[in-house]
């Protein structure tokens, strides 16, 4: 054991000074990286890393220059007779210097994980982005950020020739642990190398090991999580928050590398579906109400107070919309409780015993009651649902989004938690949007679609327009209909079916530029009447069983060839199926007149 211990305790406090520095500079370059969208992006990431890469002698003399007695901040300490070279203060930052890239690294990996749509939902709850950072981004950064911490000392206490170009090997005041090691090895002490080598891997492996039980415990502490059960009471499920409301007009563009959302249209305090298919522009919507995207350009109003206006310049935060956004995975901040969660959206300024009341009062309503202190990974899919939609309707929002709420859950939940849903709708008088890919979903849920293509509107009505007279063989699509044909008009009431090979009596006004002709599946019925009007023989091209019904792939006027033969899709109970199933063909397939649909 060598009697100077000086190595020991300089090494300690420059690596500890270092790391104390780059955990401030580090946390702040990455969580400013983070969200920085200006020029010049990579030049700086490469500043920032340079160290990392860069040979550590390049780097000191690059320290040299610039804080010797020519540099530019020597030039500046000179008349204070300080010096930064040949002393401990050098040595504390060449290790600040080559540990910073690894904090910085290690820290913007830990934000970037982060589910942005955590951050999302704080702003539509009206958080400040000095509240996210502090409540969202560094909780849950924590664990990254302890590990970068342990990395960036490490590196400090290991760091040998930036350290060596600016502050030299001065025994006693500037020589660490990696200097002493190679001294004593060139003096053929190998006796104290020895003892130095071993000293600096006890210190770093220590800090490194204790780090990871740190973590492991951490992630051994919480819960398993809980599995999908849940019985749900009878009790109603209901929010106590009322508006009067003038509702939500909405003119925007928004064009994208891919895709162009142009799409206009005005809503009350009525559900509103969004129906279309994946990329249809239904979420782009509500992100851009909610202010989470801007729009390239266009109006969006809420109850007479504009969100948004490209020509005059507006563009509200998203905090200062008063919007409520359940998303499709909920966001639920996982490091905070059931009623921790609630509490966020709540108006500020209130006390804490009317918190209390206010998140009480949410959990009644949500049936939630004794959950208020579990985590978002002790609860079922359903039971986050509910917390989410409490989180957004305490926040008292004018206008409530509902991007898919229902998709992450079975079916025997997702019918449980619909009935709620429209409990809760019917008693929230805020404009309300719903997206869905599902059509028997947006049905029973929404009064109001609109049905959305390509990101345009293709069609927006009540939902029994829709349904009964779609605008477009898209829509009619959209809305589940299978049965489709080419169609040329013979006279007022007299349509032929050109893919079926069959002329058909129609009620509904036929279009000036007819192009197709479709009946649903479910419409389709069987007759004993040969001679009723538009009844035609049929043969089974192949069937296809659900647990309650058929689909039946019908070929018009001849047995099919094979399996892939056919015209119609019908679809019927497994009751009715029982009862047809034996007769001889061919059978009659009648097309109803008032069923029929006639589209441009």
């Amino acid at each position: 054991m060598p009697q100077d211990l000086s190595p020991l305790w300089i090494s300690l406090k420059t690596s500890l000074l270092a790391t104390f520095i780059t955990f401030f500079l580090g946390i702040g370059a990455a969580y400013w990286m983070l969200g920085y969208r200006g020029k010049g992006k990579s030049v700086i990431e490469g500043i920032f890393v340079a160290p990392l890469i860069l040979p550590p002698t390049v780097v000191g003399f690059l320290l040299l220059l610039f804080f010797g007695k020519n540099g530019p901040v020597g030039k500046l300490m000179e008349p204070f007779d300080v010096t930064i070279v040949f002393t401990w203060y050098g040595a504390a930052i060449a290790a600040t210097v080559v540990s910073f890239p690894l904090m910085y690294k290690t820290a913007l990996g830990a934000f970037q994980q982060i589910d942005a749509n955590l951050l999302r939902v704080a702003r539509t709850l009206g958080a400040k982005e000095s509240t996210i950072f502090w409540r969202i981004s560094l909780p849950l950064a924590f664990p990254g950020i302890v590990a970068a911490t342990t990395l960036a000392f490490a590196r400090a206490l290991g760091e040998f020739g930036a350290t060596l170009m600016l502050a030299g090997n001065i025994p006693g005041q500037t020589q660490t642990i990696p200097m002493a090691i190679y001294f004593a090895v060139e003096a053929g002490a190998m006796n104290e190398a020895w003892f130095w080598a071993i000293a600096i891997m006890v210190i770093s492996l220590s800090g490194i090991i204790v780090a990871n039980l740190w973590q492991e415990f951490q992630h051994k502490s919480k819960p398993q999580e809980k599995s999908e059960t849940g019985e749900l009471e009878n009790q109603s499920l209901s929010s106590p928050i009322k508006y009067s409301t003038s509702g939500l007009f909405l003119d925007i563009e928004k064009r994208l590398a891919s895709f162009h959302l142009q799409i206009a249209f005005n809503t009350d305090d009525e559900p509103l579906g969004l129906l279309g298919g994946s990329g249809a522009g239904k979420s782009m919507i509500l992100r851009c109400i909610a202010g989470i995207e801007t729009p390239t350009k266009g109006r969006i109003l809420l109850n007479d107070r504009v969100l948004f206006d490209s020509e005059k310049g507006i563009n509200i935060p998203s905090r200062d919309r008063h919007i409520g956004f359940l998303f499709q995975n909920y966001a639920l901040f996982p490091h905070m409780t059931v009623a921790q969660n609630i509490g966020f959206g709540l108006p500020k300024g209130l006390s804490n015993g009317n918190i209390r009341l206010e998140v009480e009062k949410q959990l009644s309503a949500m049936r939630l009651q004794g959950l208020g202190d579990r985590y978002p990974h002790q609860l079922s899919g359903g039971q986050q649902q509910r917390v989410a939609l409490a989180r957004a309707l305490a926040s008292q929002p004018e206008a409530l989004l509902l991007d898919e709420p229902f998709s992450a859950l079975d079916t025997h939940l997702r019918s449980q938690l619909e009935q709620q849903m429209t409990e809760t709708l019917a008693d929230y008088s805020g404009v309300t949007l719903f997206v869905t890919h599902n059509m028997e979903e947006a049905y029973r849920l929404c009064p109001n679609l609109l049905v959305l293509e390509q990101g345009k509107e293709a069609h927006h009505g009540s939902k029994y327009e829709i349904f009964q007279h779609p605008a477009s063989m898209s829509v009619a699509q959209i809305t589940g209909c299978k049965n489709f044909s080419h169609a040329v008009a013979l006279s007022p009431q007299k349509v032929e079916a050109i893919d079926w090979g069959c002329t058909l009596k129609v009620t509904e006004t036929i279009p000036n530029k007819l192009s197709h002709i479709g009946i649903r599946a479910h419409q389709i019925t069987f007759s004993n009447n040969p001679n009723q009007e538009n009844t035609f023989p049929c043969w089974i091209a192949r069937i296809s069983e659900t647990p309650h019904r058929m689909t039946l792939f019908l070929k018009l006027h001849s047995p099919a060839n094979h399996a892939h033969d056919y015209h119609l899709q019908a679809e019927v109970y497994k009751e009715k199926w029982v009862t047809i199933k034996d007769q001889s063909f061919p059978w009659y397939v009648h097309l109803n007149p008032l069923q029929l649909m006639l589209m441009e």
